[in-house]
């Protein structure tokens, strides 16, 4: 749609309105939102381009009041997700809105990509964004947390590595919790958790899959971007237990045998084109090197199986 022309001037109760329920708490509203993500943010919003969006609602009688309640939504979803999250949540925000800069603004995608009101980051700012027609309406569910998260996973990423939510799960999905699985299976091998490494290539698992995305009629699962660290794990998992169910703890035999094979005690999962033994996933080892893997259009699909033909590689 084409953008509507600012108005030249607002009658002096909305003017009244703008300056006592918006102006006079800006200063306000970007120190809350300043300290919540821990860097320095400004609010910039104009009424003037605001006003000619307005229908006969909340936005016509109090203009002022309706773009402080926008505000107020995002920041209380920020503080939300900040709060849900952690540090990581709101270091990313910071990098990928990186002019730290809250605005208000129309919708001008056709169709729109919300039914009310939404968000997306544009040239470093983050939009709160309201569908032509529906000024005032759904305010509070603008900068939601789904609707949040897509909006910094479309976002240009800069330097960082994968997407966003890829991020966000290794930092809480992943990491806190993979140091107890490869002492899980250290232990059963006898070594210290500092002599096995776990590979989860993420970058390169990150370039297979998203190249699959790419494909047409592909069987990638929808949501295989924000499971990728959590699935990883799984997989991991599935491999320490399958190591417990053969007793490699508890057979020396079997447990020289595991040795033997993966002789650099490296443990990894990958993404193939295609596998050698099973249909969904499977266990191989290479150059002492022992390989969770699966094919894109799988990915996810019996990870509890993936190691379950371990005796029969070693």
């Amino acid at each position: 749609m084409a953008r509507l022309p600012p108005a030249e001037k607002l009658s002096l109760a909305l003017r009244k309105n703008v300056r006592d329920e918006f102006d006079n708490n800006k200063e306000d509203l970007a120190k809350q939102l300043s300290e919540i993500t821990g860097a320095t943010w400004t609010i910039d919003i104009n009424p003037l381009a605001i006003w000619p969006y307005h229908n006969d609602g909340y936005a016509k009688e109090s203009l002022g009041s309706c773009i402080k309640a926008y505000v107020d939504g995002a920041i209380y979803q920020i503080k939300y997700l900040s709060g849900r999250l952690g540090s990581t949540f709101t270091t990313e925000l910071n990098n990928i809105a990186h002019a730290n800069v809250l605005t208000l603004d129309v919708e001008e995608t056709t169709p729109p990509r919300f039914s009310y009101g939404g968000c997306d980051i544009l040239d470093g700012k983050l939009r709160i964004l309201f569908s032509p027609g529906n000024l005032g309406t759904n305010i509070d569910n603008c900068c939601d947390e789904s609707t949040l998260t897509k909006a910094l996973n479309a976002a240009p990423q800069g330097d960082a590595p994968m997407a966003f939510v890829v991020r966000l799960g290794i930092n809480n999905d992943y990491d806190p919790k993979i140091s107890e699985v490869r002492s899980q299976i250290a232990e059963l091998l006898g070594k210290s958790a500092d002599a096995i490494t776990l590979s989860p290539n993420f970058e390169a698992n990150f370039a297979a899959l998203s190249a699959a995305a790419q494909v047409k009629g592909t069987s990638l699962r929808d949501d295989w971007q924000s499971t990728l660290a959590d699935f990883t794990l799984k997989y991991f998992e599935a491999l320490a237990y399958q190591m417990k169910y053969i007793k490699v703890g508890e057979d020396e035999m079997i447990q020289e045998g595991v040795l033997e094979a993966v002789s650099t005690n490296e443990y990894a999962f990958r993404i193939v084109e295609k596998l050698k033994y099973d249909s969904y996933c499977e266990v191989d080892i290479e150059d002492g090197v022992l390989y969770l893997q699966c094919t894109a259009e799988n990915y996810g699909t019996n990870i509890d199986y993936v190691a379950s033909k371990l005796m029969d590689r070693l």
